[in-house]
């Protein structure tokens, strides 16, 4: 085949650019991540093997090996791991191939893209390598053919690809380094590097055919032999990430269920953990043989974040996704590190508060879905979540066991209030009574808090209660004697006002919990909240319409205007006004934006008719 070129996917351009110059402070990584690639690619024809024996014939070691050439200034590392086809080379590594990419790309501004951190949301990779290359040169072929492929490119734009000549399986990677890169011609800083970063890897790593890392599985070894530093290696190693692990624990069981696992929680949240296409879990190894690169099986959908590995000895050989699914020790497996999971975030909790809140901050939207999910853990995860508050400043949380100590004598339920921004939240006038009378609420922001409350209905016996219902604790805990003193004056207006605004509302009623505001709608007893409606409805789902409840401040002057206004068409207009307000003040959007507009305008420029 006649060497063929291509470009570089734009999303790719501009992560080598960031690359290169993010990183250049810390250059040693690029060995670092192609002898992890290097690992996996051994791991995965080990893996194959073991269902078609041809790809690893018998004798085999699988390897990788180290090369310097100093007068061509040349590093080639090669293994012989499973190698890759002509259109695996193209699509990986022509492309950064995950959905979302061009997406978060977008999004950074000018400032970020020089930030170094945000890498680690991607992995670096092979393209490490220009981080101190000025032309990679990839000759690979896979276990399964008997041709291979020569790629080459300067990193700049283009890569050319055509047909070459390897006697083996696997990958050959050559460095043309830069000018100014002559440390990394010198066996001993190369040496230096493998063993700071790649000491772990369970496979030999050779240069100039010295084997120059112990070759033993990180995980095997006894938690006392090693440090932080290996421990942070390791996440990086498999992971792919930039900055060290939140938290990490390293358990070996030996029972009925005989396995070790090693888990991390990251610091950041990666730009993919919303695709739900995006392949998830820890890694799977059965009897040090690597299996499953993310078994999603092994841990909840709503503990996706967690990274690490379990090696187990109670598992086939060829075990698959499809024997997990449903298989009894996989079941063990899976509730065996969530509780590990959990224990890890529960000691965050208790000795690194700091360190919690950084997690909250990253991930405590997917933890909610547990409480959605996960019936047999939701007293322990309603202990780890986390909530704005009318007693906090913005960006600060409290937990609910913090609520519960804080609570006034004689209260009796958890007060909260979803919203679709922090702002609706604390200005709503649904909170007025309640800060008047000195009682904290929660503010509940996140999409997904309207399922999570509906699952969550009681924390320590105390009922969970939305400020905006038409709940009998509600309304008695804010009764007021203004109330009471206007009802029986009201009486006529709320009639008429029902009338007014037939078949849009249930009922019209004076409040006791506003005292700034004019109106406010709240939903009726025991239905479903007017956030939740919307966010079905958006979602698909056909609903019968719920109408809510206008209430009305009698101390506020509109509403006094209300009550003294005989004409009808006025009457009409102010009617109008006020629920236009009350629904906007939920942050919903007005079925008539420009009528809303035309009566409002009549109102400022005209006095009350008499």
């Amino acid at each position: 085949m006649s060497a063929t070129t291509h470009a570089f996917q734009a999303e790719t351009r501009q992560l080598l650019k960031l690359m290169i110059h993010s990183l250049y402070s810390n250059k040693e990584i690029f060995l670092r991540e192609l002898i992890s690639n290097a690992s996996d690619a051994c791991d995965k024809r080990r893996f194959l093997a073991l269902a078609d024996a041809a790809l690893m014939p018998e004798g085999t070691t699988l390897k990788v090996s180290l090369t310097v050439d100093k007068a061509a200034r040349t590093i080639t590392l090669q293994d012989n791991g499973i190698g890759m086809s002509e259109t695996e080379v193209v699509e990986n590594l022509g492309t950064i191939a995950r959905s979302g990419t061009r997406r978060f790309m977008e999004s950074l501004s000018g400032d970020q893209k020089q930030d170094a951190q945000l890498i680690g949301q991607f992995g670096v990779g092979f393209y490490a390598a220009f981080i101190v290359a000025d032309k990679v040169t990839v000759v690979t072929r896979r276990a399964d053919a008997s041709s291979a492929v020569r790629w080459v490119s300067d990193g700049q734009g283009e890569f050319s690809v055509e047909a070459a000549d390897m006697a083996e399986a696997g990958t050959a990677i050559t460095l043309h380094l830069r000018e100014d890169e002559d440390e990394f011609l010198e066996p001993a800083r190369l040496e230096g590097i493998v063993r700071k970063y790649s000491d772990h890897i369970g496979l030999p790593i050779e240069l100039d055919g010295k084997t120059i890392n112990q070759a033993r599985a990180l995980w095997t070894r006894p938690k006392s032999e090693l440090s932080d530093e290996d421990y942070q290696q390791f996440y990086q190693h498999i992971a792919h990430d930039w900055e060290p692990p939140l938290s990490w624990a390293h358990h070996k069981v030996e029972g009925t269920l005989e396995y070790t696992s090693l888990l991390y929680l990251p610091k950041r949240a990666p730009f993919d953990l919303w695709d739900r296409e995006q392949a998830r879990g820890v890694q799977l190894y059965v009897k040090r043989v690597f299996i499953l690169d993310r078994a999603a099986e092994l841990l909840p959908p709503y503990l996706r974040f967690v990274r690490g590995l379990v090696d187990t000895a109670d598992l086939p050989l060829n075990v698959s996704r499809e024997i997990l699914q449903g298989n009894r020790v996989a079941e063990k497996l899976k509730s065996a590190l969530t509780k590990r999971v959990l224990d890890m975030l529960d000691e965050l909790v208790a000795t690194r508060p700091d360190d919690y809140a950084t997690f909250w901050s990253a991930f405590g939207t997917v933890l909610k879905e547990g409480i959605v999910e996960d019936a047999n853990n939701r007293d322990r995860l309603a202990k780890l979540l986390r909530f704005a508050s009318t007693t906090q400043p913005d960006g600060a949380t409290v937990s609910l066991a913090d609520y519960l100590q804080r609570m006034p004598e004689g209260q009796k339920s958890i007060y909260f209030l979803t919203a679709e921004t922090a702002a609706a939240a604390r200005n709503s006038p649904h909170l007025e009574g309640f800060r008047k009378q000195g009682f904290e609420v929660l503010l509940l922001t996140d999409r997904i808090d309207e399922w999570v409350i509906n699952h969550l209905t009681t924390f320590e016996d105390k009922s969970l209660v939305s400020v905006a219902a038409a709940a009998a604790d509600v309304e008695s805990v804010i009764e007021t004697a203004d109330k009471a003193r206007h009802e029986g004056e009201y009486q006529a207006t709320l009639s008429r006002l029902e009338k007014s605004l037939e078949g849009r509302i249930a009922s019209v009623r004076l409040s006791g919990r506003l005292t700034e505001s004019p109106a406010c709608l709240v939903a009726p007893e025991n239905a479903l909240s007017r956030r939740m409606e919307a966010l079905l409805r958006q979602s698909g789902e056909s609903l019968p319409a719920t109408l809510p409840i206008l209430e009305l401040n009698p101390e506020h002057p509109l509403v006094a205007r209300l009550r003294e206004t005989p004409d009808d068409d006025a009457f009409g207009d102010l009617a109008e006004l006020l629920l236009g307000q009350a629904v906007l003040a939920e942050g919903a959007q007005l079925e008539d934006p420009a009528g809303f507009v035309r009566r409002l305008n009549r109102l400022l420029l005209s006095e009350p008719r008499a």
